[in-house]
């Protein structure tokens, strides 16, 4: 095992060609303890180099509302009036704290999404 860390580009290709090669090593093994540190490695690279940032707050709603099948008048049951749930998905209306609250426990949207200015 001979890990390093992932300073360039470079080196995260080498790590990510290492890592397809040992990919189904068996866990408690040496290329297991490889695969591990490896990716909590490239992990973090991707993490500071490629960070991905949080969805808009209303099109993780509309998201969410495709996956669960709810249509707009479901969410008016939920959050309000129809016209209402139709200036928020619309960006017309801020979303409340009270709407947030109802929109984190029932469609599991983590509020630091729901937040966020849009």
């Amino acid at each position: 095992m001979n890990i390093k860390p992932i300073r360039n580009e470079e080196d995260y290709q080498n790590a990510l060609e290492r890592l397809e090669d040992i990919f189904d090593a068996k866990k408690d093994t040496k290329e297991g303890d490889e695969l591990e540190i490896l990716s909590i490695l490239i992990d973090r690279f991707e993490n500071e180099h490629f960070p991905i940032g949080m969805p808009d707050p209303i099109e993780a709603i509309k998201f969410r509302m495709e996956q669960m099948g709810m249509k707009q008048k479901d969410l008016a049951e939920l959050v309000g009036f129809k016209s209402r749930v139709s200036e928020v998905l619309n960006k017309k209306r801020k979303l409340t704290l009270d709407m947030i609250r109802k929109l984190n426990k029932t469609l599991h949207i983590p509020t630091e999404v729901l937040i966020q200015d849009y």
